[in-house]
């Protein structure tokens, strides 16, 4: 069965918090070690009223404090706002803390608009060092060697896992150029996934860290007990993506019965694009487009997001996605 896991950021609701946003990722990630999902990632995003991982590293330290086995880390570090040293050192220390479970994925987007990459004190040409930045900070991870002055504590020696995140050909180059896992932001940007994951598998050269090609697929999946349940529970993700189109920055809001009522036709083909890399439906439909998306792209793994706004319905929508895969239960079968 194809591992399956999770992409979380901390939606803020209308109604509710950021505590409870930070909370409810990390129950989550509770209730996805037991369910038998892989990983729980969060992802790197500024200036966003509706999204509090901003603090990517103290957010995943939050989930893993509550976790035991599940695997947490970051789907991603933009690496062109942060020193590859600062990072080696957090990601370093996490690793210390919660040994063997923590995965750094790396991105060479801003993760934000341009006045608040100049709020970061960042130059928007970093993105061009980024191939370099991915090896400056797999060498401040990796065993001291002799005449090494600058020395990442903690972080020397940890070997903490790398991925190139992407949603375009570069990623793919670079993953397959360094020997490195890749992710597929497909799930928001899902034009250039057929053509990405070719050229990674085609183009892949081993590494010390993988001796194979793996690929990881996002995914946005919403499940519930019918088809219609679960595409009303689906236009919040919608409104979002129309207020994105507005220049909006609102909190998540509860869904409606009818989108159409609430985005424009233009603005429903900018989403429908986005969101091309949807499955929403009951369990046969989402067995279905499961299993589609898997023979397609081959993936050797989803990553799923699943944005509901009622934190039950999100968390029995992870559920069945893990009952359709047949994951849910082995975690502990495992560990009897």
């Amino acid at each position: 069965m194809t591992p399956l896991s999770i992409l979380e950021l901390g939606r803020v609701r209308q109604g509710s918090d950021r505590r409870a946003a930070l909370d409810d990722a990390r129950t989550l990630g509770q209730h996805a070690e037991a369910w038998g999902y892989s990983r729980l990632w969060v992802a790197e995003h500024h200036n966003m009223a509706g999204v509090s991982t901003a603090a990517t590293s103290l957010v995943i330290a939050h989930i893993a404090a509550g976790t035991k086995t599940i695997r947490v880390g970051a789907g991603g570090i933009m690496l062109p706002n942060h020193a590859p040293y600062v990072i080696a050192e957090q990601f370093g220390t996490l690793d210390t803390l919660f040994p063997g479970r923590i995965d750094l994925g790396l991105g060479r987007a801003p993760g934000t608009d341009q006045m608040t990459l100049q709020a970061l004190r960042r130059d928007p040409a970093n993105s061009e060092n980024f191939p370099n930045d991915v090896l400056e900070l797999q060498a401040f991870l990796a065993p001291v060697v002799e005449g090494q002055r600058i020395e990442a504590v903690p972080g020397s020696g940890t070997e903490v896992p790398l991925w190139i995140l992407g949603s375009s050909l570069f990623g793919a180059h670079l993953a397959a150029e360094l020997g490195l896992p890749y992710g597929f932001a497909s799930h928001f940007a899902p034009q250039a996934l057929d053509m990405a994951l070719q050229i990674y598998r085609d183009r892949f050269k081993p590494s010390a860290q993988q001796s194979k090609p793996y690929a990881l697929v996002g995914v946005n999946i919403i499940a519930a007990d019918t088809d219609e349940e679960a595409r009303m529970l689906a236009t919040s993700q919608q409104m979002s993506f129309a207020d994105m189109f507005r220049g909006k920055r609102r909190l998540t809001q509860p869904p409606i019965q009818d989108i159409e009522t609430y985005w424009t036709p233009q603005e429903r083909t900018q989403a429908s694009q986005m969101l091309a890399c949807s499955i929403v439906g009951s369990r046969a439909t989402v067995r279905e487009g499961m299993e589609a998306l898997i023979r397609r792209t081959g993936a050797d793994e989803l990553m799923v997001v699943s944005d509901v706004y009622d934190q039950a319905k999100r968390l029995r929508s992870f559920e069945i996605i893990a009952e359709i895969a047949g994951i849910k239960g082995q975690q502990q079968a495992k560990a009897a």
